[in-house]
Formats: C-alpha cells, structure tokens, sequence
C-alpha cells in the first residue's frame, strides 16, 4: 500500500527516535531505511546477544521486529506524537543462525489511534537470506506528546 506521512520531517523524527534508544546502540543496531510505512533495521552478530547454541536470542528477534513496525508506523504518525506497541504475536520460524539479523516491517492499517504491522525478521548466513520471523503488531498513536519510543 501507499501511505501519506503526516510530518514532511518524518525520516528525520524516525531518526531521532532511534537514536535515543539505549538497547539500540547496546545490540549495535542499524536503521537502514525509513519510507512512510515501512522500516528496515539491522543487527550484526555478536555473541552477546545469543542463547545457549549460539543463535541469536528470541529476545533480540522480538525487538528487531517490534522496531522496524514501531518505526514503520511512527513515519506516518503525527509530527508530536509518539509511540507504543500495544500488542505483538511472533512466529519464531527457524533459529537465527548467521552473520546479520535483517528486520523488514510494513504498515498493514493505519488508522486515527491505532496501526497495524507485519514485521519478518530474516537471518542472513554465508550471504543467504533466511525467514527467521514473522509478527504482527498493534501500535497506538499518543496524540501532542513528545516521542518517549
């Protein structure tokens, strides 16, 4: 679909957000692309941020996908607002075995208050990319308040 942000400063207030998050910067994570209603954030291999067979942790899958939709949604939100996942169900598909985790998110609706989003997690060993992770999430839109994500 074809979404309309609602702030021209939109890539700029994605950004911003991103930078403020500590767990972002502790994971060494990447916003890579921001478009209205959609996101792409990458997390390179650390051993940190494993489980115990060394695959990535389901925690930082979860946060990969809860970003990239968290972002895809704030792009088309409200220059003042902010942002907050209300919900989430994720499908863990195959373990998160590689170099790099790559999260994708698509807004699926974008409605007055709340946003719904399709976010896949892919994992990428010896330059082939996998389906790690698939979610759905529901964001709500906290009208004239400074972004706290």
């Amino acid at each position: 679909m074809k979404f309309e942000p609602k702030s021209i400063h939109y890539k700029k207030k994605v950004q911003e957000s991103f930078e403020r998050q500590k767990f972002m910067k502790l994971i060494n994570a990447e916003l890579i692309d921001v478009q209205p209603g959609y996101c792409e954030i990458h997390v390179p291999h650390h051993p940190d941020l494993t489980q115990q067979h060394g695959f990535f942790h389901a925690g930082v899958i979860s946060t990969v996908a809860d970003n990239t939709a968290g972002y895809a949604g704030f792009s088309l939100m409200e220059e003042n607002s902010s942002v907050l996942t209300v919900e989430f169900k994720i499908n863990l598909i195959a373990p998160g075995d590689g170099d790099v985790l790559i999260g994708k998110s698509n807004v699926l609706k974008n409605g007055r208050t709340l946003t719904i989003c399709r976010s896949e997690v892919f994992i990428v060993k010896n330059g082939e990319e996998k389906l790690c992770a698939a979610a759905q999430l529901t964001l709500i839109e906290l009208k004239n308040s400074p972004d706290k994500k």
